[in-house]
């Protein structure tokens, strides 16, 4: 399906180039709205990893440190 917007305030939502909720006026979420191209490299550009290789690597641990502590240390500091 397709629908033509022609609301100028919501086509410029729409192309702000995030990801993008829509909702009804209850709140209710409809869908997600995500820019064409938002996430997908520039044509040409591959990447060294294939699927595999990356579904493997999120199945790891995760690495760094909570945000929580960053802070705490900053604060310490300064």
């Amino acid at each position: 399906m397709s629908v033509t917007v022609t609301d100028p305030a919501l086509i410029s939502q729409l192309s702000a180039g995030d990801r993008l909720e829509l909702k009804d006026p209850s709140g209710r979420v409809l869908g997600v709205f995500i820019p064409e191209g938002l996430g997908v490299p520039p044509p040409g550009v591959q990447s060294p990893f294939t699927e595999e290789e990356m579904a493997e690597r999120r199945k790891g641990p995760k690495t760094g440190r909570p945000l929580k502590d960053i802070f705490r240390d900053l604060e310490a500091q300064g």
